[in-house]
């Protein structure tokens, strides 16, 4: 990077900075509402969240099969989930200069989603000429798999038809005809195997119901090489608020900036949708919460938005096991509600004021 962008971009965390202060409570705070999430997941079972009914459960003879195999994995998978879906919603707002810009804006919500229908259609056909273990191997293993290569292959599209990432009004666009082209063949999928239609409800509203430390392991690699990414382009995107011309000034190559965002967000957002399948809201509210209560240059957004998306999913997904247990409510319907009604609060603030 050009010594020029360094002397335009001071570096944020300086004594003098007013926000500084409040960036580290943030952390704090964060890394205390992570620590309380994970010990709240593992604290709630079928009787809710129980802190006493967890004690008892340890007295037990399954005490490393309901940490080790359900609990624990789920809980700690919520969390990178939530840091994927966080990290991803922050560069993709970096790239797009729009506070309301997610991680699904590129077709990769559409993308996985057809790759499942795909998935689950072929198994409901092919249900009497292979045997039932085949066809439940499909519906678990090729499912994880189908929803990450649609994922990167809507996106792929979505570049295809914008002639790459030059222009980011056009990727924009190339999004939103990719994601209403897939969604549609997506039901007229179900439309001809209705068997396809209950699966793909329930990946469509997320769940953390099956995550497994194979999961686990790959999403974490995943992270680690995303926040790795992400802490190196940070100047990039701070160069980008400027405008188009200013970062040519300062001597980037923005159709190159912009496809390496775009690839980095897309591997994020397929590593946690085709593991918990499309949680709404984190990507967008995770970002802005922290802009909000601390504000920064991308080096520090990107990483506390990874946390923050970790802490709401955590939250989210305590909530979703205790509030009608022993029942469960789809993960992604509880951010829905949650990051639907921030919103909704905040933009009647803002006009009432």
């Amino acid at each position: 990077m050009s010594a020029s962008l360094h002397a335009a971009l001071p570096m944020i965390d300086r004594a003098d900075d007013p926000d500084a202060s409040r960036r580290r409570r943030l952390a704090v705070w964060m890394l205390v509402a992570i620590v309380i999430g994970l010990a709240a997941g593992l604290a709630t079972g079928p009787a809710g969240f129980s802190p006493s009914a967890l004690w008892t459960d340890l007295q037990g003879h399954d005490a490393t099969l309901l940490l080790g195999q359900i609990r624990a994995p789920r809980t700690l998978g919520a969390a990178l989930v939530g840091a994927l879906l966080g990290l991803s919603g922050a560069l993709a707002q970096g790239l797009f200069r729009n506070a309301l810009a997610d991680p699904y804006l590129l077709g990769s919500a559409s993308g996985a989603g057809l790759g499942v229908v795909l998935v689950l259609a072929a198994a409901s056909l092919g249900g009497g000429y292979v045997s039932l273990s085949t066809v439940v191997w499909i519906e678990r293993v090729g499912l994880v798999s189908a929803a990450f290569i649609g994922a990167l292959a809507g996106v792929a599209m979505t570049l295809s038809l914008a002639r790459g990432a030059v222009q980011t009004l056009r990727l924009l666009l190339a999004g939103v005809v990719v994601g209403v082209l897939l969604g549609a063949i997506s039901d007229l999928i179900t439309v001809a195997s209705p068997d396809a239609l209950r699966g793909k409800q329930a990946f469509m509203l997320g769940s953390t119901s099956f995550l497994g430390w194979n999961a686990l392991a790959l999403m974490a690699a995943g992270l680690a090489l995303l926040l790795a990414l992400s802490r190196r382009h940070a100047r990039a995107l701070d160069a980008l608020t400027l405008g188009e011309d200013s970062t040519v000034s300062l001597g980037l190559d923005l159709a190159r900036v912009r496809l390496a965002l775009v690839l980095m967000l897309s591997l994020g957002t397929a590593l946690a949708v085709s593991q918990a399948g499309l949680v709404a809201f984190v990507g967008l509210v995770a970002p802005h919460l922290v802009r909000r209560h601390a504000p920064g240059r991308h080096g520090w957004l990107l990483m506390a938005s990874a946390g923050m998306g970790a802490s709401l999913l955590l939250a989210a997904d305590v909530i979703s096991r205790a509030l009608v247990a022993p029942e469960e409510l789809p993960v992604g319907v509880v951010t829905a509600v949650l990051g639907g009604g921030y919103l909704f609060w905040l933009l009647r603030q803002r006009t009432s004021s």
